[in-house]
C-alpha cells in the first residue's frame, strides 16, 4: 500500500519558522508500554542533497513503517516544503533545535530517530543535546560521526555534490544521484527532474549553500564534528551502512561503532548511499526489529 503524498502531508510552526512533514500510522501516544518501540513515535529526517526531501527519501517506506509507528517524515529546515533561514552555527544544531520545537508544538515528548546522511547528523545532535527527548537512534551512513580511515576527502559523491553547487544542471545532478545508488536503473529521468525542480526551486540553492558553509566555516564547522562526543552517548543505537557507499564510505563506520558504547553496525551489500530504497524490505525490517526492542519506562 502506497500513501498519496497530499493525503499525509502537514505543517506545523516550530518556534519561528514552519516546517512541512508527512504523518502516517497508529496515533497511539508516547510512553504507551504495551505497543511496539514502547509506543513510540518515529521521527525520520532525510539527506542533504540537492533536491532532498522527507518525501523523496523516505515516502516510499512511509509504508512499513506506517504499519507499526506513528511516522513523521520531517523535511529540515531549507528543505522541501519548509521554511529556509539562514543557517546559525552548524547545521546539525540549527536543524536538531527546530525539529525538538517542532515536536514541542505537536506535543510529542519522546520519538525514535531514524536519519540518512546530513539527517543522521540531526538526529545524533539532537540525540546528545536532548536525551530526553530521544528513545532509540538509526544512524544512514550519517554525516559528522563518519570519519573515513581510508577514504579521501572529499569523498566522490560529495565531490559531486559540489560539482552541481558550482554548475547547478541535470547533468551534474544526475552524476551525483548516480553516487547514491549500486543499481543504476534507480537513476531515471523522472527522478532527475523531480529532484531538479526541488533544488532550484526559490531560495533552495541559497539554503544549500548556507547549509554547506556551516560545515567548512571553522567558527562552525568544529560543532559538526559529532565523532568527538560520540562516547558520550548512552542511547542504543543502530548503524545503517551500504557495503558500496560512495558518500560516506563504509570505513566511516568503524569509529563511531568502536565510539558509541551500545552501537550495533549492519551493513547491506550491493547497496550504497539509499538502504531505504535499494534494500527496502530489509532495511525496514531490520529497522523495526530495532526498534520494536525498546522498552519505554516510567521517568521520575
Amino acid at each position: 500500500m502506497a500513501f498519496d503524498k497530499e493525503s499525509v502531508q502537514r505543517s506545523a510552526k516550530a518556534g519561528d519558522i514552519t516546517l512541512n512533514y508527512y504523518e502516517a500510522g497508529p496515533s497511539a501516544g508516547s510512553g504507551t508500554s504495551g505497543a511496539i518501540g514502547g509506543g513510540l513515535p518515529l521521527v525520520m529526517l532525510h539527506g542533504g542533497g540537492p533536491g532532498a526531501s522527507a518525501w523523496s527519501n523516505f515516502g516510499p517506506a512511509l509504508p512499513r513503517f506506517a504499519a507499526d509507528f506513528r511516522t513523521l517524515l520531517v523535511d529540515q529546515p531549507g528543505f522541501g516544503g519548509s521554511d529556509k533561514p539562514p543557517v546559525v552555527g552548524n547545521y546539525y544544531r540549527h536543524s536538531a533545535e527546530y525539529v525538538v520545537k517542532l515536536l514541542d508544538e505537536l506535543q510529542i515528548d519522546r520519538v525514535h530517530l531514524l536519519g540518512n546522511s546530513l539527517g543522521g547528523g540531526t538526529a545524533m545532535r539532537l540525540a546528545l543535546s536532548h536525551p530526553d527527548r530521544v528513545g532509540r537512534l538509526v544512524l544512514m551512513g550519517p554525516g559528522g560521526l563518519s570519519l573515513n580511515l581510508f577514504h579521501a576527502d572529499p569523498t566522490e559523491g560529495v565531490q559531486r555534490l559540489m560539482d552541481f553547487g558550482a554548475n547547478p544542471s541535470r547533468e551534474t545532478l544526475r552524476a551525483f544521484i548516480s553516487t547514491m545508488v549500486v543499481n543504476q536503473a534507480l537513476v531515471t529521468d523522472e527522478l532527475v527532474e523531480e529532484r531538479y525542480a526541488d533544488a532550484t526551486a526559490p531560495g533552495a540553492q541559497e539554503a544549500m549553500r548556507s547549509m554547506g558553509m556551516s560545515f567548512w566555516n571553522p567558527e562552525t564547522a568544529e560543532d559538526g564534528m559529532l565523532w568527538r562526543e560520540a562516547h558520550t552517548l548512552r542511547k542504543h543505537t543502530l548503524l545503517t551502512w551500504g557495503r558500496e557507499d560512495r558518500v560516506n564510505p563504509l570505513d566511516g563506520a568503524m569509529v563511531a561503532l568502536k565510539l558509541i558504547p551500545k552501537a550495533q553496525l549492519h551493513v547491506f551489500p550491493n547497496c550504497g548511499h539509499w538502504a531505504q530504497i535499494e534494500a527496502a524490505d530489509e532495511f525496514a525490517e531490520i529497522c523495526t526489529a530495532f526498534l520494536a526492542r525498546h522498552v519505554e519506562r516510567p521517568r521520575a
